[in-house]
């Protein structure tokens, strides 16, 4: 099956949809691994693969400043989730990425991203006592 690459900068269609992480992460690692000029990635690839992470980086921003604004306010995953999500909204405004360093940028925001949906998760949804 092949991904469909969502340009949503608003979030209007994207807003709710369940995130599809482990494609995303592989592509992420991927990308991670590439030399400054990939063998066998063509420009159009790039801008194709960068307008991918772009998309899914605003989707996983929504959802974690969606569970920030959940967050008590003496939370102290509020200080930390906030940076992120400042962050994240520099990195996304930049426009899109096309070159090598702007799509792994890119990925390593998505990295960031999951790791603080990950906390808030923790967080907000303990497991069960055993």
């Amino acid at each position: 099956m092949r991904g469909i690459v969502v340009y949503d900068p608003t979030g209007t269609v994207t807003g709710g949809l369940p995130l599809d992480r482990d494609p995303h992460l592989a592509l992420v690692a991927a990308v991670l691994a590439w030399e400054p000029d990939p063998v066998g990635v063509r420009a159009a690839d790039r801008a194709q693969i960068g307008l991918q992470l772009t998309g899914h980086a605003r989707c996983v921003a929504a959802d974690v400043r969606h569970r920030f604004e959940a967050l008590p306010a003496d939370s102290e995953l509020r200080p930390l989730t906030k940076a992120v999500l400042r962050e994240s909204a520099n990195r996304l405004s930049t426009g899109p990425a096309t070159t090598v360093a702007q799509i792994q940028n890119r990925a390593r925001l998505i990295q960031a991203l999951y790791r603080a949906l990950d906390r808030l998760d923790t967080t907000q949804n303990p497991a069960p006592a055993t």
